[in-house]
């Protein structure tokens, strides 16, 4: 009897068997990882031991006394809100001057998008040679035009070292914003601005108060997405910088990752994973209220 009700369900119009491989990868790949975590932020493990045993909340206040977890969110926060105002400022800039059909404009507009199938890791160790303190292109052309000493190593000062990470950021991402603002400005309708171009408004009226209200979900929306990626930086910090030097471009996903692997402290990374996704979940619920974001 029950074979014969999943063969029915299996050819009717029942969403089950739809639905069901999306349900099992959400447990195996989500839903059990989460609960996981939770479950080892109140565990450690003690390698000579070889054994996981319950510590209470431990690593819970640990977290709070802990200088490096305080520095690597500040870190990581400034990261945040640098590469995001530089990738939406230059994303929308690109994409207004792309939001037309000139000839060759259709060639830029692939070329830009070649950046996105680059891999981080890759991405990450080009701008490592770039910025290379002997023979790197970056750091050739920035010392010739007196933007740098040549005693300054990009990478290997404290005062330069994030912006290094952060030009290879920008550098990929940007196309990514450029083409969701390009998809919005197809969208848009042509009789506002017919009827401002009548009544004399200049470009950057137009653009103030006609693009960027009607743009305002898209932005919104591309704004949520880059924010949630860029606040868990780990690859281009980890090949260029490894962090250093000294706690400069530490990052909680990068701290997260050490003491989990490096230091074999299982419980303490499972902890400060959960308080990277408290954060992202409270800031992005934040965002989405705030500026009444639709999916």
């Amino acid at each position: 009897m029950a074979v014969a009700q999943v063969k029915r369900i299996a050819i009717s119009d029942s969403p089950i068997p739809w639905l069901a491989p999306l349900v099992a990868l959400l447990v195996v790949f989500t839903i059990y990882p989460l609960f996981y975590n939770i479950w080892l932020s109140f565990h450690e493990f003690f390698p000579r031991k070889r054994a996981i045993q319950f510590v209470g909340l431990q690593n819970w206040q640990q977290l709070w006394e802990d200088t490096r977890f305080w520095s690597s969110l500040g870190v990581t926060f400034v990261y945040f809100a640098v590469a995001l105002v530089f990738e939406i400022v230059l994303g929308m800039a690109i994409a207004l001057l792309l939001d037309a059909e000139l000839p060759g404009f259709g060639g830029l507009r692939a070329i830009l998008s070649l950046t996105l199938v680059i891999p981080p890791a890759i991405a990450g160790m080009m701008f490592l040679l770039m910025e290379d303190a002997q023979f790197g292109v970056l750091t050739y052309i920035l010392n010739s035009l007196g933007l740098l000493d040549k005693t300054t190593p990009i990478l290997a000062t404290s005062s330069t070292a994030l912006a290094g990470v952060l030009v290879a950021e920008i550098w990929q991402w940007t196309p990514f914003m450029v083409l969701i603002f390009m998809a919005g400005l197809r969208s848009l309708p042509a009789e506002p601005y017919e009827a401002a171009m009548i009544d004399g408004a200049s470009a950057f009226q137009m653009f103030r108060r006609l693009t960027l209200p009607m743009m305002s979900k898209v932005i919104a929306v591309a704004v949520l997405l880059r924010g949630i990626d860029l606040f868990r930086v780990f690859d281009y910090v980890f090949v260029m910088t490894s962090g250093g030097p000294g706690t400069a471009t530490y990052t909680l996903s990068l701290y997260a990752w050490q003491q989990t692997f490096s230091f074999i402290k299982w419980g303490y990374g499972a902890t400060l994973s959960l308080v990277s996704l408290a954060i992202i979940m409270v800031l992005a619920n934040i965002f989405i209220r705030v500026f009444k974001v639709r999916w």
